[in-house]
């Protein structure tokens, strides 16, 4: 029998599938928590899979351990802990949040597109202004991701089907998916939605071509500051950015020179510099800007934990049929490499 050790909230349809399996036995501790701790031995020792937000601390006391699957996207509670010396496969929860930040996309383009920010001041104001600044549309515009995971193929997929272009710019161009989690009838699992892929070579022509930038990076050490001057000066004046990824991808302060100055018409972003985003910052009350709390898509979604349980559903089958597994994390990411 493999004993599977469950560290995190139940989500109670896919614990009775698990329990169903032949050949599994599961184990659900109390008190899950999202911190690192110590378990007691003799509750963990004979788990084989675990299922958890951060191991525990004692986890070498876990002899028979061959896979942990996290609940997260981020792994940074895996590196440097030994698990690639130990044969240790490990998996992360990416994909859970690609509806929900992509769903975050689509509305932030209406609404800059249309200005929404203007009409609620006008609500707030008591101001009837039919303008047509209020009734633009986004079928017909260029979407640019930059990045073409999860995030960006649904993004890609919601986008094609407003009637939108869409423009991918990749470093290692746009291939078909299937060893990551994608919510079932979601994203371009084989690559074929972008009407143009651009290198990184071609960086200023894609940036030139763009009604909406969204990053859809993941923020490394290569990536910081990746969006400076010389970017934000290339997006048109009419131009849009958002940031659902993370903030420091884009330099601040040339972000914030750049929306004073309007060298594009605005910005929505999710992700920031600082947490909380202070009160003082200029971000917060520029007009071309729309500023949302990190909430594009988060472990409050309410289907985050469907969605991690879901993952670790199918890895758990995968491992006992020693098929690949999705999100499978490699020695050198385990590593810091």
């Amino acid at each position: 029998m493999m004993e599977l050790i469950i560290d995190l909230p139940v989500y109670a349809p896919v614990l009775k599938k698990l329990q169903a399996l032949d050949g599994i036995t599961v184990r659900v501790l109390a008190e899950p928590a999202d911190n690192a701790r110590e378990r007691p031995v003799s509750e963990i020792e004979n788990g084989a899979l675990l299922l958890c937000t951060i191991p525990p601390v004692n986890h070498t006391a876990m002899k028979k351990l061959e896979l942990v699957q996290i609940a997260s996207a981020g792994y940074t509670q895996l590196i440097g802990q030994g698990f690639a010396e130990r044969n240790v496969r490990c998996c992360n929860a990416l994909g859970v949040f690609d509806v929900p930040i992509a769903e975050w996309n689509i509305a932030m383009m209406i609404n800059l597109a249309r200005d929404f920010r203007g009409m609620l001041h006008n609500q707030q104001q008591k101001i009837w202004d039919r303008s047509a600044r209020f009734q633009d549309e986004i079928r017909g515009r260029v979407v640019g991701i930059w990045g073409y995971g999860g995030i960006g193929r649904e993004t890609a997929r919601l986008a094609k089907t407003l009637g939108m272009t869409v423009h991918v710019l990749s470093r290692s161009g746009v291939k078909p998916r299937k060893s990551a989690y994608c919510v079932p009838g979601t994203g371009d699992p084989e690559g074929l939605l972008p009407d143009r892929v651009f290198g990184m070579h071609e960086k200023e022509a894609f940036l030139r071509s763009a009604d909406f930038l969204i990053m859809a990076i993941p923020q490394t050490g290569a990536t910081v500051g990746i969006v400076g001057e010389e970017e934000l000066r290339s997006l048109k004046p009419t131009a849009f950015l958002l940031n659902p990824a993370r903030g420091p991808l884009v330099k601040e302060a040339a972000l914030i020179r750049a929306l004073k100055e309007h060298w594009f018409a605005g910005a929505a972003l999710d992700t920031h510099y600082h947490y909380p985003m202070p009160p003082e910052h200029p971000l917060w009350e520029m007009e071309n800007v729309i500023l949302t709390p990190h909430i594009s898509g988060s472990s409050a979604s309410p289907y985050f934990l469907e969605r991690v349980w879901d993952i670790f559903f199918e890895n758990v089958q995968r491992f006992r049929d020693r098929q690949p597994l999705l999100n499978e994390l490699s020695a050198a990411a385990l590593t810091g490499s």
